[in-house]
């Protein structure tokens, strides 16, 4: 097996890079590879190409006879552009992307009359077997129907010869069975109460609409290398594995120069990326050894959604050509940084305003004011929800790990902006006198713009920042589809607003307030109430997780306890009442989740076991075998004073002869544990059973087998080892 090793080194070691030309310059390819604005212009009637705009602004249906004309338009395009099949592409729970290709071409019943056809009926909607993907007990395995359903709001995009439509999945019964239904049920409340907030300030706004800009993390292996390790091919990341000498103390491969064979990947990716209309923008070396990363130019959100989903699609198929592997995983390789996808979010109006950047003039200011704190107390009181949000199986790996944000949900505004919401803080309750009402908007609220322009100091150590016209919520995963974090954030933000907004009209029907002064006075109580969320210091410290503890701030370092969450009554009664998840919904979401923990760990544990039997093992005893016969040559030369010549020797058999049974004890017991797990009907209990006693075994194991990769002879080691992986170009 060592030869395999070697085989993929001298194959890695020998690559060049592809040969790369740009088609055209970026701003002429963007988006020519989907249906957006300027085809559908080109190949739908008017009123077709109105009925599309009404769906995407309003959310108006497009009926069947309509749907017939814009499945017209968009098959001439498709086919013009070389297209054969089409497939409704979605997003099932499974964390990944789905598609069922389908000709275009049709013949009539006796085989003649050959067509390309497609109809409004293909167009808006698909039946595929909803049994086969995960549904958390909403679907039995015999009642297999499920249907797709057209989005208008994501337009249609080719890839390859493939027009690709993305859409909705539900059950035959009408529950969600994807990602995209409840995060657009969740843009569509946080419109909503964002607009009437708005109108306190400014009655032209008519939409709000939530943005979404990704920072996603991902690290480059070459194939022949990780093709090498059945770790990295089975589970996303290495399960054992000696630290390299050199890692990324040296700070040297951060915002350093891209490799060429990086590099030329990151073009092509980016050409691919400029067709499929994801804008792209920002490419540069991560901390780690061959760790990169990718960002575009914030988007609507379900959009921006859909484009990462995609980008995570085309990333893969692209380091196909550049002979590549791209790794998702946020911890792929212990002792180095794992990977995140920061989510900046922010809404702006149809007017053109971002609320969460200040502005000059005083109200827009109070504007800016009301949708940041109430932000800050959506977080502050769901800051339990949030954290589930994010948890799985592959970022507790990572959350807490002196990389990245702690497990601890926290906001970080600066020392500026906290300043501002001290003074704010004093506000006098009730009706406020023109001096005080001058003084607050000429001195506190009309000097933000001036405050924030030194406020750009960041902390890396918060998973919920605000970084000066948005917030950035940095704990989300590198492998996380974005809707799960962003429905719950958009989601908790409109119950606030609506809530913020009942509390403002309260005081001005009952205390005869005038609007200014009863939002001030109410953003002056969220201040008091928020106290504990916001922190300024190290995320990363003791005293953190100490002072954390003191205020009432949760810590769940793991899923199975993280993701209780979102079946307490406070997230069941929140999602019900904005529409986002019936009862059903919610416990079917909580038991895929957990079924998903369970699995991955039993199979992170049975490949562990595998290879630390099947290759360490063996490995070991291979080289042991020739330290013994070393040492009774040595008995044979030297007769009874070989035990002093050959003492480092017999020494060296009797340790790898301890981590051997170290291994076989530990996989053993490991194994056992699994069995009784396997056992349990209950799925919060067996993912608690494997969290609690499968998973503990891991580290065991792994630290007997990277003894032993330190003691054996490099020729014999059957793995690929750390500085190939991370040092390979």
């Amino acid at each position: 097996m060592s030869t395999l090793r070697f085989q993929a080194l001298q194959e890695a070691s020998n690559r060049k890079p592809l040969h790369f030309e740009e088609m055209d310059r970026k701003s002429n390819l963007f988006g020519s590879n989907v249906f957006n604005e300027k085809a559908m212009k080109q190949y739908l009637t008017p009123d077709a190409f109105k009925g599309v705009r009404d769906a995407i602004q309003h959310g108006t249906k497009i009926d069947r006879k309509m749907a017939d004309y814009i499945a017209m338009g968009m098959k001439e395009w498709a086919l013009a552009k070389g297209v054969t099949h089409y497939t409704h592409w979605f997003q099932p729970l499974t964390g990944t992307t789905a598609e069922k290709h389908d000709a275009f071409f049709e013949t009539s019943y006796d085989g003649s009359d050959p067509v390309e056809k497609f109809g409004g009926a293909q167009l808006v909607q698909q039946e595929p077997d909803a049994s086969s993907f995960p549904n958390g007990g909403i679907r039995n395995t015999f009642e297999a129907r499920g249907y797709t359903a057209w989005d208008p709001t994501s337009p249609a995009f080719i890839y390859g010869t493939t027009l690709c439509i993305p859409t909705v999945f539900i059950a035959y019964t009408g529950e969600a069975l994807d990602n995209k239904i409840p995060l657009l049920r969740a843009l569509s409340a946080i419109d909503e109460a964002a607009t009437e907030v708005c109108r306190y300030f400014d009655k032209n706004v008519k939409k709000v609409t939530a943005t979404l800009g990704w920072e996603q993390e991902y690290f480059l292996i070459d194939k022949a290398l990780a093709n090498s390790r059945p770790d990295l091919m089975m589970t996303g990341r290495t399960l054992l594995g000696h630290t390299s000498a050199k890692g990324q103390q040296l700070d040297d491969h951060y915002f350093g120069s891209i490799p060429t064979r990086a590099l030329t990947y990151m073009r092509d990716l980016e050409q691919e990326c400029m067709l499929l209309g994801i804008p792209v923008k920002t490419r540069h070396n991560e901390v780690a050894p061959n760790q990169f990363e990718l960002a575009p130019i914030f988007e609507e959100t379900n959009l921006a959604v859909d484009h990462n989903s995609l980008l995570m699609d085309v990333m893969q198929r692209v380091a196909e050509r550049h002979d590549f592997k791209v790794l998702f995983h946020e911890k792929p390789f212990k002792g180095v940084n794992g990977s995140g996808k920061h989510n900046n979010w922010s809404l702006a109006t149809d007017t053109g305003v971002n609320l969460l950047s200040p502005s000059k003039t005083p109200m827009s200011n109070l504007q800016f004011l009301t949708f940041f704190i109430n932000t800050i107390k959506a977080v502050n009181d769901n800051e339990t929800l949030l954290r589930a949000s994010i948890a799985t199986a592959s970022n507790d790996h990572r959350l807490g790990a002196n990389e990245a944000p702690p497990a601890i949900m926290s906001v970080f505004i600066g020392a500026q902006l906290t300043k501002v919401l001290s003074e704010l803080e004093s506000v006098t309750t009730g009706k406020l006198s023109p001096e005080e009402k001058t003084d607050l908007k000429l001195n506190v609220v009309g000097k933000i713009p001036d405050v924030l322009l030194d406020n750009t100091d960041r902390n890396r150590t918060s998973p919920f920042a605000f970084t000066g016209n948005k917030f950035e919520f940095r704990a989300v995963g590198s492998n996380s589809n974005c809707s799960n974090a962003m429905t719950t954030l958009n989601a908790i933000v409109a119950k606030q607003l609506i809530d913020f907004k009942n509390e403002v009209e309260k005081l001005i029907d009952t205390k005869d307030m005038k609007k200014d002064d009863a939002i001030f006075n109410v953003l002056r109580e969220y201040i008091k109430q928020s106290k504990k969320i916001l922190f300024e210091g190290d995320g990363y410290s003791e005293a953190w997780e100490k002072e954390a503890k003191k205020r009432g701030l949760s810590n769940f370092k793991t899923t199975p306890e993280a993701i209780k969450a979102k079946v307490s009554k406070q997230a069941l009664d929140l999602f019900a009442e904005l529409g986002i998840f019936n009862h059903v919904e919610a416990e079917a979401r909580y038991e895929i989740e957990l079924e998903e923990y369970t699995k991955k760990i039993q199979i992170e544990g049975r490949v562990l076991g595998d290879i630390a039997r099947n290759h360490v093992i063996p490995t070991a005893i291979r080289y042991q075998n020739t330290l013994i016969e070393n040492v009774k040559g040595l008995k044979e030369i030297f007769g009874k004073d070989f035990e002093d010549i050959a003492r480092e020797q017999i020494v060296l058999i009797k340790e790898i002869s301890g981590h051997i049974e170290g291994i076989n004890s530990k996989v053993l017991a490991m194994t056992n544990e699994r069995k009784k797990a396997n056992q349990l009907t209950d799925a919060q209990k067996m993912a608690e059973a494997y969290c609690n006693n499968v998973k503990p075994y891991f580290e065991d194991i792994r630290n007997h087998c990277d003894k032993l990769e330190l003691l054996v002879d490099d020729e014999s080691w059957t793995l690929t080892k750390y500085r190939e992986l991370l040092f390979t170009k």
